[in-house]
């Protein structure tokens, strides 16, 4: 499982110009179960995915796709992590 950080790198105005296509993004993502759960940071500096994917390259690859990356207004940081202890009913966030 990976943690994304987004750091936004533009003004709010630049990324609220684009906010659809980046909501789209996430949509298309939670679809196909990679991501499963994600917000805004606070105050609104950045936001966090939570992800599942194969491998880090693979998440890459699909953080390409967001529009907040394709125009430069934010930047990733991606930890992976092994969860080994959840509160009950998020058991399938363990590995």
């Amino acid at each position: 499982m990976y943690v994304v950080s987004l750091n936004y790198v533009a003004p709010l105005e630049e990324l609220d110009a684009v906010i659809d296509g980046h909501i789209a993004f996430l949509d298309r993502h939670y679809a196909s179960g990679t991501f499963l759960a994600s917000g805004r940071k606070v105050p609104r500096t950045g936001g966090v995915i939570l992800a599942r994917s194969e491998s880090e390259e693979a998440l890459r690859a699909i953080l390409a796709e967001d529009p907040f990356w394709q125009k430069k207004l934010a930047t990733y940081d991606i930890q992976q992590f092994v969860a080994t202890k959840v509160q009950k009913g998020l058991e399938g966030l363990l590995d």
